[in-house]
């Protein structure tokens, strides 16, 4: 049968196949030892030879897109998987092929048509997915960065105390302003944190009034928040419980004008 197929060259020096002839009667099957046998016809001495440019074709072409190959007189598995630098040999050729070839892979006959390089463009497409993924999550984390919340910090004086303490109402829902709050302080206690009263009625009854907005020790327990220190000297502790009572009896602290 004359030599069909594409992407074809002359075979100058045929890899030798081990063959072992197995089978019952007077047909005997080949099967391949260290490769697969050949087709069923010996090839034409007359097939002309290939272009260099075709006879590198098939290697590039295997590495960017699968390409299609016509079995010729004399061809195997082995010998196709070699000329075409077959990665995983002519096993994997089979593989890719089984179901045109059947389930004997030394069976090969000519015109058959074998894809070379099948599951090589998937796997390539899937290389370059990975590769693209790490810059696609660096570019995610660049143009969407985590929320980061910097820690804020105040300063050790009245205005830091009263700042804190107004950040700190803020979460709990407790009223009042910055002016409401500095106004009582300075009435009440000149803005010394350690101020404590130990003259009128409260003194007399043992719970002195303490602290910037001079609480009496029940109330600063009763409207204590917690998160904060419970000690009526500490000034931002004081300044919220004052505040939380406030709110509570009088609407907000910015309603105190005077004792309360």
């Amino acid at each position: 049968m004359p030599a069909q197929g594409k992407h074809r060259r002359p075979r100058s020096r045929r890899i030798a196949l081990g063959l072992v002839a197995v089978g019952t009667g007077g047909a005997a099957l080949a099967l391949p030892l260290l490769g697969a046998t050949t087709a069923s016809a010996a090839q034409p001495a007359h097939a002309p030879a290939a272009p260099a440019a075709a006879v590198a074709a098939p290697a590039v072409a295997q590495q960017s897109a699968p390409v299609t190959y016509s079995v010729v007189a004399g061809d195997s598995l082995s010998a196709i998987a070699v000329e075409h630098s077959v990665d995983g040999g002519w096993q994997k050729l089979y593989q890719d092929n089984r179901e045109a070839v059947g389930d004997n892979p030394s069976l090969i006959h000519p015109g058959l048509e074998l894809t070379i390089g099948a599951g090589r463009a998937e796997a390539d497409r899937a290389d370059r997915s990975a590769e693209r993924a790490p810059a696609a999550t660096g570019t995610a984390g660049k143009s969407a960065p985590a929320a980061q919340t910097a820690a804020v910090t105040y300063p050790d004086n009245l205005d830091g105390w009263i700042r804190e303490a107004l950040s700190i109402m803020k979460k709990h829902g407790i009223p009042g302003s910055y002016e409401g709050i500095h106004r009582n302080i300075m009435r009440e206690s000149s803005g010394n944190p350690l101020a404590i009263n130990n003259w009128d009625i409260n003194a007399q009854n043992g719970v002195p009034s303490k602290g910037l907005l001079q609480v009496i020790k029940p109330t600063f327990d009763a409207y204590h928040v917690p998160g904060t220190k419970h000690d009526q000297y500490d000034p931002v502790a004081n300044i919220v419980a004052a505040c939380n009572y406030a709110a509570d009896r009088y609407g907000s602290i910015d309603n105190v004008n005077g004792p309360y």
